[in-house]
């Protein structure tokens, strides 16, 4: 474990290697205490550069045994080796030679889940982001492209399947019990692109025609047993090829495609050239094991990794600041995915929500920093919502720019312009540039500048001159190291709303460029008026949140009411009710600080039960509409002095309010949902399971409701319904013979099924109250749970921490301190995960001053600690600035 604290690095530091590896082989002699790698690297000095600088490789806790140029032992004074640095002093004089390095490794050891370790049995590797170096020494950056041949050798017993990228060329047994593969990848790649897997696995086959007539063999790996699961994922799979190839015109490239599903894994899952591996949460599902959300997450992120074989892989990026090039724009294509395969206007409602939940705090606080960062001191701290979501959003904002064909034919320019290199995100804006004819260059300050940009709109009608006025004024508030802003290139899409929801007409537009329904916000203010607009109209902002910006406007309740029921645009007649409905918690809020109980307007209450009912709605937008904002939604929106209860509280009286006046149609529309037929996990199924179980919340808020959702734990037929009515029981009638009976059912019934098991720790981690600590204490202790697994830790503390406002932020601060002694103890096994589990108080100066300070003597008792590592200390470290 690093625990230094970090050299920093900067872009503008940025220079490539005087040395190249255009040609990798390795041999692999696993052993679970004693792995041997030998590498043989062709080591090719960069044309253009002259001379003999040392040859400096990069390490991590590496074990030397023998080093070799072309053939001969390398003198100990002629190089300089450390377990994490390996410097050739002297290299040959020629311009190309062999490099043989042979290090040994001990997987069975390795707890932080980077480089090869070893999971249920099973070989694995992971090397995004400097993985590989613990492996052996290596230009382990992404700029360094090499053709990589591997060979595997194992016992036969212990690991009957050997994988590695690329084709297979060749394997055969070796006698004694052992045997071999070896595995070619044509394609340079960088080194954290490299994958191995080896162990005892389940196999899923199938095959895929593509578009040009070649056969690709698809294979997925899972635990023995467990292939049945599989299915979900294969389907998955096959679409997200197809999709590419019409959406893009992206074929598949090898002779095979594997995946591999493994239970330890610090992420999501790895886009490894031809063999991705995978957090077997996001490829084993049925209706009796996971939800609908489960099987949701499943097709989009096989599909976002499979993706990545054109956008990451055949085009990589030139350094670590350039990570949004690959991650941010593969984000957008498996969101265009979903969006085609499901609803496009939940799908994208759920992407906003998603965004304002995890990046607009992350642009509020003291972790904020651009798309593309200028500096970092641990680059595994920097895969975050700013560069994965809002860098998605940065190129949707291209394509809106640009328009539908400018933006594809820009695509078609980046994959003919930058195969087989890595590139840049002035790569990137050159493409779209040279196909549209436009300049980009002020809208490139989405790349280059950090925080969320405000509009403040206010709006005129002159009834005489038949004119309509919108003033628009933007501003970027300051974050850490950027104090002053410069103005953004936004596209403001925008409507305005007559009578009946008709679109309002205008004869001429003037103060802005206004294209196909886009006003172009380019200046600090712009007054953007309309001619021949007979009555005022209602205005539509950000339509299909075309920008991620946040809005101040001034605007009446009537037109918000309006633009709920008659909008056109489905996300912002979504936008416009739950903008009412966050604007009456903050005002319950505020009642309920001064004392008073709070009072919500009828009409807001009416409103929600003819969303419920409203046929021309589907089932899932519904669902969404009626979801009222979270805890952590209401405290972002106030902004500073957080009373976690008081807005908790508020937000159970609306839901209460709600319930009561709407009881008898709720009620109705609850048992016209109920299922009928065998299960499906798609869109139309599951937005009806998602609606009824909305109302069950609704209705189980009554008298009553303990009883209902009991029984429909007990009727569920499928997962979805089942974890939903647990949750419903757990959070609103904490305690209940009902409750408690129904975690113990659930737990009976899958005490043998770690991925569903999280989901029982889920529940009970987001239990809101002052119990909820001692709760989730408790339940570390649990048979089930494992503090060295990612997962256990994610669906445990993870939850408490990041969405259990009340029990986390508990008043006394036993949830923080708890907290901190948590991620003290993962961070000794796995400093990437405690990294990430400490963001979780990066917004610590928004709470009242009470907790406030507790939550400060929490993160200074973390950066206190010995020993701490690299990852956790930067993160600390910067949370407390």
């Amino acid at each position: 474990m690093r625990t230094d604290t970090g050299h920093v690095f900067k872009l503008e530091d940025y220079r490539p290697s005087d040395y190249l590896i255009p040609e990798t082989n390795l041999e692999f002699r696993l052993s679970p205490r004693a792995t041997t790698v030998t590498a043989i690297l062709t080591i090719e000095r960069r044309q253009g550069v002259t001379g003999s600088s040392p040859l400096v490789l990069d390490g991590d806790g590496l074990s030397l045994k023998r080093i070799e140029i072309d053939g001969k032992m390398v003198k100990p004074s002629e190089l300089a080796a450390s377990p994490d640095q390996l410097t050739l002093l002297k290299p040959p004089a020629q311009r190309r030679f062999q490099l043989l390095i042979e290090t040994e490794l001990a997987p069975d050891g390795n707890a932080a889940l980077m480089g090869l370790y070893r999971s249920n049995n099973v070989y694995c590797t992971q090397c995004e982001a400097e993985g590989f170096r613990r492996i052996t020494y290596f230009l382990d950056r992404p700029d360094i492209l090499s053709v990589y041949t591997v060979r595997i050798e194992a016992p036969r017993d212990e690991a009957p399947l050997l994988l590695s990228n690329g084709n297979l060329v060749d394997k055969g047994d070796l006698g004694g019990g052992r045997h071999y593969a070896i595995w070619h990848d044509p394609f340079p790649k960088p080194s954290y692109l490299f994958a191995l897997v080896a162990g005892n696995l389940g196999q899923v086959a199938d095959s895929f025609v593509t578009m040009s007539g070649r056969k690709v063999e698809l294979g997925i790996y899972v635990e023995p047993g467990k292939e049945a699961l599989a299915g979900y994922a294969m389907d998955a799979l096959k679409r997200s090829m197809r999709w590419d190839e019409e959406a893009f015109g992206r074929e598949y490239d090898l002779d095979v495609f594997n995946i591999v599903a493994v239970s330890d894994f610090n992420m999501g899952a790895m886009e490894n050239k031809g063999l991705n591996i995978f957090n077997d949460k996001y490829v084993l599902a049925d209706r009796e094991t996971a939800t609908d959300a489960d099987f949701a997450n499943i097709e989009a992120i096989i599909a976002h990794e499979y993706f990545h074989n054109w956008t990451g892989n055949r085009i990589t990026c030139r350094d670590w600041f350039q990570l949004c090039l690959k991650e941010g724009l593969t984000v957008f294509r498996d969101h265009e995915f979903s969006a085609d395969q499901r609803s496009r206007a939940v799908k994208r409602i759920a992407e906003v929500r998603t965004l304002r939940a995890h990046q607009f705090p992350e642009d509020q606080g003291p972790l904020a920093h651009p798309v593309r960062p200028r500096r970092y001191r641990e680059i595994n701290n920097f895969y975050t919502a700013t560069v994965y979501e809002k860098g998605s959003e940065v190129v949707r904002m291209i394509r809106t720019i640009v328009g539908p064909e400018a933006f594809r034919a820009g695509m078609d320019l980046y994959f003919e312009r930058h195969d087989g290199e890595a590139a840049t995100i002035e790569d990137f804006i050159k493409v779209f540039e040279d196909a549209s004819g436009r300049d980009l260059s002020q809208f490139a300050l989405w790349y280059h500048q950090a925080g969320t940009p405000n509009l403040t709109v206010s709006s005129t009608h002159n009834p005489v001159a038949r004119e309509f006025t919108l003033e628009i004024e933007q501003s970027v508030p300051p974050t850490p190291s950027e104090s002053r802003k410069r103005l953004m290139h936004i596209p403001l899409a925008f409507g305005l709303i007559g009578a009946g929801g008709k679109p309002a007409e205008y004869s001429g537009v003037d103060g802005a460029s206004v294209e196909d329904g886009v006003i172009h916000v380019r200046k600090r203010r712009h007054v953007v008026r309309f001619s021949g607009v007979a009555e005022r109209p209602a205005v539509s902002l950000n339509r299909g949140f075309s920008a991620p910006v946040t809005l101040s406007v001034e605007q009446k309740a009537d037109d918000q009411f309006f633009l709920a029921r008659h909008d056109s645009d489905a996300f912002s007649r979504w936008q416009a009710f739950n903008t009412l409905l966050t604007d009456a918690l903050i005002a319950a809020f505020r009642e309920i600080l001064g004392g008073k109980q709070p009072d919500f307007p009828p009409r807001l209450i009416e409103l929600a039960g003819a969303i419920a009912g409203d046929e021309m709605l589907e089932p899932a937008y519904r669902a969404l509409a009626l979801s009222l904002p979270s805890d952590a939604d209401i405290a972002r929106d106030i902004g500073r002095n957080i009373d976690p209860d008081a807005i908790h509280a508020a937000r159970q009286a609306l839901a209460l309010a709600i319930a009561t006046a709407n009881r008898d149609s709720f009620a109705q529309l609850y048992d016209q949902l109920a299922d009928e037929g065998a299960f499906s996990p798609d869109a139309a199924n599951a937005g009806r399971r998602a609606l009824r179980n909305v109302l069950l919340d609704y209705l189980s808020a009554l008298l009553g409701g303990a009883a209902l959702a009991a029984g429909h734990f007990q009727s569920a037929t499928n997962m979805t319904d089942r974890a939903a009515a647990l949750s419903v029981l757990a959070h609103r009638h904490h305690g209940s013979p009902e409750t408690n009976a129904a975690l113990a059912a659930f737990e009976q019934a899958y005490a043998n099924d770690p991925l569903v098991m999280d989901k029982w720790f889920l529940i009970q981690a987001s239990v809101p109250g002052p119990q909820a600590v001692d709760t989730v204490r408790a339940l570390t202790t649990h048979r089930a749970f494992s503090i060295g697994n990612p997962n256990r830790v994610r669906s445990l503390i993870g939850t408490f921490s990041s969405a259990n406002q009340t029990g986390f932020h508990r008043a006394d601060g036993e949830g923080y301190r708890f907290f901190a002694q948590t991620v003290l103890e993962v961070e000794r096994r796995n400093p990437q995960v405690a990294a990430r589990l400490a963001t979780a108080l990066r917004s610590w100066r928004s709470l009242e001053p009470g907790r406030q300070a507790k939550a400060r003597e929490a993160l200074l008792s973390i950066a206190s600690a010995e020993n701490l590592s690299a990852d956790l200390r930067d993160i600390v470290e910067r949370t407390l600035a």
